[in-house]
Protein backbone atom coordinates (compact mmCIF):
# COMPACT_ATOMS: atom_id res chain seq x y z
CA UNK A 1 0.00 0.00 0.00
CA UNK A 2 3.16 2.21 0.87
CA UNK A 3 4.78 1.68 -2.78
CA UNK A 4 1.40 2.25 -4.51
CA UNK A 5 0.91 5.65 -2.50
CA UNK A 6 4.36 6.34 -2.54
CA UNK A 7 4.40 6.06 -6.56
CA UNK A 8 0.97 7.90 -7.28
CA UNK A 9 1.77 11.10 -4.57
CA UNK A 10 4.19 12.90 -6.14
CA UNK A 11 2.86 12.64 -9.91
CA UNK A 12 -0.65 13.36 -8.60
CA UNK A 13 0.69 15.96 -6.26
CA UNK A 14 -2.57 17.13 -5.02
CA UNK A 15 -1.37 20.45 -3.27
CA UNK A 16 0.45 21.40 -6.66
CA UNK A 17 -2.71 20.51 -8.72
CA UNK A 18 -5.11 22.51 -6.81
CA UNK A 19 -3.86 25.98 -8.37
CA UNK A 20 -5.02 24.61 -11.43
CA UNK A 21 -8.02 23.23 -10.70
CA UNK A 22 -8.85 26.91 -9.42
CA UNK A 23 -7.76 28.29 -12.94
CA UNK A 24 -9.76 25.81 -14.57
CA UNK A 25 -12.91 26.61 -12.33
CA UNK A 26 -12.75 30.24 -12.18
CA UNK A 27 -16.07 30.37 -13.97
CA UNK A 28 -17.89 28.50 -11.37
CA UNK A 29 -19.38 29.36 -7.86
CA UNK A 30 -18.27 27.95 -4.28
CA UNK A 31 -21.11 24.76 -4.69
CA UNK A 32 -20.21 24.30 -7.51
CA UNK A 33 -16.67 23.66 -7.33
CA UNK A 34 -17.05 21.94 -4.49
CA UNK A 35 -19.28 19.65 -6.75
CA UNK A 36 -16.63 18.98 -9.02
CA UNK A 37 -13.88 18.64 -6.71
CA UNK A 38 -15.96 15.62 -5.41
CA UNK A 39 -16.11 14.52 -8.98
CA UNK A 40 -12.62 14.39 -10.06
CA UNK A 41 -11.88 12.65 -6.76
CA UNK A 42 -14.12 9.89 -8.07
CA UNK A 43 -13.40 10.08 -11.56
CA UNK A 44 -9.54 9.90 -10.41
CA UNK A 45 -10.16 6.93 -8.32
CA UNK A 46 -11.92 5.00 -10.96
CA UNK A 47 -9.52 5.92 -13.46
CA UNK A 48 -6.55 4.91 -11.57
CA UNK A 49 -7.67 0.95 -11.12
CA UNK A 50 -9.11 1.01 -14.54
CA UNK A 51 -5.55 1.77 -15.50
CA UNK A 52 -3.92 -0.39 -12.69
CA UNK A 53 -6.03 -3.68 -13.64
CA UNK A 54 -6.67 -3.50 -17.26
CA UNK A 55 -4.34 -0.40 -18.81
CA UNK A 56 -1.76 -2.71 -20.12
CA UNK A 57 -4.36 -4.93 -21.74
CA UNK A 58 -6.63 -2.17 -23.33
CA UNK A 59 -3.64 -0.78 -24.95
CA UNK A 60 -2.20 -4.01 -26.34
CA UNK A 61 -5.93 -4.76 -27.73
CA UNK A 62 -5.38 -0.65 -29.49
CA UNK A 63 -1.60 -1.23 -30.18
CA UNK A 64 -1.03 2.10 -28.73
CA UNK A 65 2.59 2.18 -26.86
CA UNK A 66 2.70 4.17 -23.20
CA UNK A 67 5.53 6.73 -25.38
CA UNK A 68 2.16 7.72 -27.81
CA UNK A 69 -0.10 8.33 -24.63
CA UNK A 70 2.56 10.83 -23.34
CA UNK A 71 2.65 12.42 -26.56
CA UNK A 72 -1.14 12.84 -27.20
CA UNK A 73 -1.73 13.74 -23.23
CA UNK A 74 1.10 16.13 -23.73
CA UNK A 75 -0.53 17.89 -26.57
CA UNK A 76 -4.54 18.18 -24.95
CA UNK A 77 -2.53 19.60 -21.12
CA UNK A 78 -0.66 22.16 -23.36
CA UNK A 79 -3.43 23.55 -25.26
CA UNK A 80 -5.65 23.37 -22.27
CA UNK A 81 -3.17 25.76 -20.46
CA UNK A 82 -2.40 27.85 -23.43
CA UNK A 83 -6.52 28.43 -24.37
CA UNK A 84 -6.47 29.64 -20.08
CA UNK A 85 -3.33 32.07 -21.06
CA UNK A 86 -5.50 33.18 -23.92
CA UNK A 87 -8.61 34.03 -21.83
CA UNK A 88 -9.58 37.59 -20.45
CA UNK A 89 -9.57 38.54 -17.24
CA UNK A 90 -13.00 39.16 -17.12
CA UNK A 91 -13.56 35.08 -15.89
CA UNK A 92 -10.77 35.58 -13.28
CA UNK A 93 -12.32 38.51 -12.04
CA UNK A 94 -16.31 37.15 -11.26
CA UNK A 95 -14.61 33.79 -10.23
CA UNK A 96 -17.03 31.68 -7.56
CA UNK A 97 -19.35 34.96 -8.13
CA UNK A 98 -22.75 34.16 -9.54
CA UNK A 99 -24.17 37.27 -12.02
CA UNK A 100 -27.55 38.59 -11.85
CA UNK A 101 -29.25 36.72 -15.18
CA UNK A 102 -26.70 34.41 -15.80
CA UNK A 103 -27.24 30.83 -16.52
CA UNK A 104 -25.24 28.03 -14.35
CA UNK A 105 -24.75 24.69 -15.52
CA UNK A 106 -26.59 21.81 -14.88
CA UNK A 107 -25.30 18.75 -13.16
CA UNK A 108 -24.77 16.79 -16.39
CA UNK A 109 -22.49 19.87 -17.41
CA UNK A 110 -20.32 19.36 -14.42
CA UNK A 111 -20.04 15.50 -14.77
CA UNK A 112 -19.01 16.16 -17.70
CA UNK A 113 -16.19 19.02 -16.93
CA UNK A 114 -15.13 16.97 -14.25
CA UNK A 115 -14.06 14.10 -16.59
CA UNK A 116 -13.31 16.18 -19.02
CA UNK A 117 -10.52 17.98 -18.51
CA UNK A 118 -10.22 17.80 -14.73
CA UNK A 119 -9.88 14.60 -14.02
CA UNK A 120 -8.17 13.29 -17.44
CA UNK A 121 -5.45 14.85 -18.60
CA UNK A 122 -5.11 17.34 -15.90
CA UNK A 123 -5.36 15.53 -13.16
CA UNK A 124 -4.71 11.82 -14.17
CA UNK A 125 -2.69 12.23 -16.67
CA UNK A 126 -0.04 10.29 -19.23
CA UNK A 127 2.28 10.15 -16.28
CA UNK A 128 0.01 8.85 -13.41
CA UNK A 129 -1.32 6.42 -15.91
CA UNK A 130 2.05 4.35 -16.89
CA UNK A 131 2.76 4.15 -13.29
CA UNK A 132 -0.55 3.12 -12.27
CA UNK A 133 -0.19 0.64 -15.46
CA UNK A 134 3.23 -0.52 -14.13
CA UNK A 135 2.12 -0.96 -10.89
CA UNK A 136 -0.49 -3.45 -12.14
CA UNK A 137 1.99 -5.71 -13.79
CA UNK A 138 3.17 -6.92 -10.50
CA UNK A 139 0.01 -8.15 -9.31
CA UNK A 140 0.87 -11.64 -10.52
CA UNK A 141 2.30 -12.41 -7.17
CA UNK A 142 2.24 -16.24 -5.89
CA UNK A 143 -0.04 -17.21 -2.77
CA UNK A 144 -2.01 -14.44 -0.58
CA UNK A 145 -0.54 -11.97 -2.76
CA UNK A 146 -2.51 -12.59 -5.68
CA UNK A 147 -5.20 -11.28 -3.26
CA UNK A 148 -3.21 -8.92 -0.93
CA UNK A 149 -1.52 -6.70 -3.77
CA UNK A 150 -4.57 -5.45 -5.55
CA UNK A 151 -6.65 -4.88 -1.88
CA UNK A 152 -3.66 -2.90 -0.55
CA UNK A 153 -3.59 -0.91 -4.06
CA UNK A 154 -7.33 -0.62 -3.96
CA UNK A 155 -6.75 1.29 -0.46
CA UNK A 156 -3.61 3.22 -1.51
CA UNK A 157 -5.55 4.76 -4.86
CA UNK A 158 -8.90 5.45 -2.56
CA UNK A 159 -6.48 7.51 0.28
CA UNK A 160 -4.81 9.32 -2.92
CA UNK A 161 -8.29 10.55 -4.44
CA UNK A 162 -9.42 11.09 -0.85
CA UNK A 163 -6.24 13.58 -0.69
CA UNK A 164 -7.33 14.85 -4.28
CA UNK A 165 -10.58 15.78 -3.37
CA UNK A 166 -9.77 17.26 0.06
CA UNK A 167 -6.97 20.02 -1.58
CA UNK A 168 -9.36 20.55 -4.59
CA UNK A 169 -12.32 21.16 -2.14
CA UNK A 170 -9.73 23.82 -0.31
CA UNK A 171 -8.37 25.71 -2.71
CA UNK A 172 -10.57 28.56 -3.14
CA UNK A 173 -9.34 29.62 0.52
CA UNK A 174 -6.34 30.79 -1.52
CA UNK A 175 -8.33 33.34 -3.79
CA UNK A 176 -9.62 34.80 -0.60
CA UNK A 177 -6.36 35.30 0.64
CA UNK A 178 -4.71 36.82 -2.49
CA UNK A 179 -7.75 39.65 -3.50
CA UNK A 180 -8.88 40.31 -6.80
CA UNK A 181 -5.18 41.86 -8.57
CA UNK A 182 -3.38 38.74 -6.35
CA UNK A 183 -5.75 36.27 -7.87
CA UNK A 184 -5.71 37.35 -11.84
CA UNK A 185 -1.84 37.10 -11.68
CA UNK A 186 -1.96 33.49 -9.62
CA UNK A 187 -4.20 31.83 -12.10
CA UNK A 188 -2.17 33.48 -15.02
CA UNK A 189 0.70 31.82 -13.15
CA UNK A 190 -0.79 28.85 -12.77
CA UNK A 191 -2.61 28.90 -16.61
CA UNK A 192 1.29 28.66 -17.81
CA UNK A 193 2.94 26.16 -15.56
CA UNK A 194 0.24 24.00 -16.69
CA UNK A 195 1.10 24.37 -20.27
CA UNK A 196 4.84 24.30 -19.64
CA UNK A 197 3.37 20.39 -17.75
CA UNK A 198 1.58 19.91 -20.82
CA UNK A 199 5.15 20.28 -22.87
CA UNK A 200 7.23 18.35 -20.51
CA UNK A 201 4.62 15.36 -20.61
CA UNK A 202 5.57 15.70 -24.99
CA UNK A 203 8.66 15.48 -24.51
CA UNK A 204 8.96 12.74 -22.43
CA UNK A 205 6.79 10.51 -24.63
CA UNK A 206 8.97 11.86 -27.79
CA UNK A 207 12.28 11.56 -26.57
CA UNK A 208 11.58 7.42 -25.92
CA UNK A 209 10.51 7.86 -29.48
CA UNK A 210 13.19 9.27 -30.99
CA UNK A 211 15.41 7.70 -29.30
CA UNK A 212 14.08 3.69 -30.18
CA UNK A 213 13.81 5.70 -34.00
CA UNK A 214 17.43 6.54 -33.57
CA UNK A 215 18.49 2.59 -32.33
CA UNK A 216 16.82 1.23 -35.46
CA UNK A 217 18.72 3.16 -38.24
CA UNK A 218 21.90 3.77 -36.85
CA UNK A 219 22.30 0.09 -35.35
CA UNK A 220 25.21 -1.97 -37.33
CA UNK A 221 23.67 -3.78 -40.55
Amino acid sequence: MLLVFGALMPILNPPGHAPIFLTMTADYNSQERTILARRVGIYSFILLLISMFIGSYVLEFFGVSLPIVRIGGGLLVATAGWQLMSSGDDSHKSAGMLQVGATRPSNEELRERAFYPLTFPITVGPGSITVAIALGAGFNGPGLQKFSMPLASLTAVAITSYSLYLCYRHAERLLKLLGSTGSIIFLRLSAFILMCIGIQIFWDGFSVLFGELLVHYLKPA
